[in-house]
């Protein structure tokens, strides 16, 4: 076809017809992609803040929503259900939520203590959204803002103690302090994120120092398991003794007590036998040597009896001799 040569009428009919047809097409596309967009989900575990041009609207809750098409609604998910977790001296890999993983490990684990020693420190900031809205419009970075405050507070409890309390007795104490520490400045931040907890996974001397404080370690634990069993002796020994004095004591009341009661009984038997004696001397003196006589004559293996009026001896009759043969 010639440059000059003009389009016939059927050819540019069927070009018109066409045109139609694919400007039709994109308005029903358009028309489509509206009506989907105008509709949006929202997950069990998180809420839905919607934004119309850039302005914050409200706060959506899990479930089905309608906004507006075209991109003049924005609708913006936010785990408010799910607990998230910032690392801190060292990184997981993996780690689903992107703020987790420490972006420089080595230099946030080290730490000066109060007495100028310097030891290694691991922790894990456990927390959760629990404001949408102050989550995404009050503080630029809001979870970069909490890392920052948490390493902040962090150094500042481990300055005020000793190497020897952040590494063996202190961790426990070092948490709440610094746990109650973040709590305040993440409400005075408005940051919209609710601190859980904070654990020290590991904390430790450096390397080249860590074999001499292993040795001074295993020495101080030696001192106390020493001391624990000296005190465990002494327990039970002091008792013991004391247990004995006791009984030693007891035994010698009542024996006094005995002796008291014997004597006594033995002062008013005499008291009785000297007022009975006073009534009656000759008879109480007969019964107190027939008495005698009775307690001591069955010790005697022979017994001779002889009458002191007797002129001579009387023939013996060797009863007893006879008896033992029988």
């Amino acid at each position: 076809m010639a440059p000059s040569q003009k389009f016939s009428q059927p050819d540019w009919n069927r070009a018109n017809f066409d045109f139609n047809w694919i400007w039709r097409g994109l308005v029903l596309i358009v028309v489509i992609w509206a009506l989907l967009s105008c509709y949006s989900s929202v997950p069990a575990d998180s809420e839905g803040v919607l934004i119309r041009f850039g302005k914050f609207q409200y706060v959506v809750k899990p479930g089905l929503c309608f906004k507006l098409p075209l991109g003049i609604d924005q609708l913006v998910i936010v785990p408010v259900q799910r607990q998230l977790k910032l690392e801190f001296g060292f990184a997981t890999r993996g780690a689903f939520n992107p703020a987790q993983p420490s972006r420089e490990p080595e230099a946030e684990q080290i730490m000066v203590t109060g007495d100028l020693n310097m030891a290694l420190v691991e922790w894990v900031v456990q927390y959760r959204i629990d404001d949408a809205q102050k989550f995404l419009f009050q503080v630029h970075a809001p979870e970069e803002t909490l890392r920052d405050a948490s390493e902040s507070i962090m150094r500042e409890v481990i300055g005020d103690r000793t190497v020897d309390e952040v590494i063996t007795i202190g961790r426990q104490e070092i948490e709440n302090e610094a746990l109650s520490g973040l709590k305040q400045l993440s409400e005075r931040y408005g940051l919209g994120l609710s601190v859980m907890q904070i654990q020290l996974k590991d904390v430790h001397p450096p390397r080249n120092v860590q074999a001499s404080f292993n040795e001074v370690n295993q020495a101080q634990q030696e001192k106390e398991q020493a001391i624990n069993v000296a005190n465990g002796e002494y327990n039970k020994a002091v008792p013991r003794a004391k247990g004995i004095a006791d009984q030693k004591i007891r035994e010698a009341d009542g024996y006094g007590f005995k002796r008291v009661n014997e004597a006594e009984g033995d002062a008013e038997r005499f008291t009785a036998l000297l007022s009975e004696y006073k009534k009656a001397p000759e008879v109480t003196r007969q019964r107190i040597y027939l008495e005698a006589m009775a307690d001591v004559l069955p010790q005697l293996e022979r017994k001779i009896i002889l009458d002191e009026k007797a002129g001579q001896l009387l023939p013996l009759l060797p009863l007893d001799q006879k008896a033992k043969s029988q």
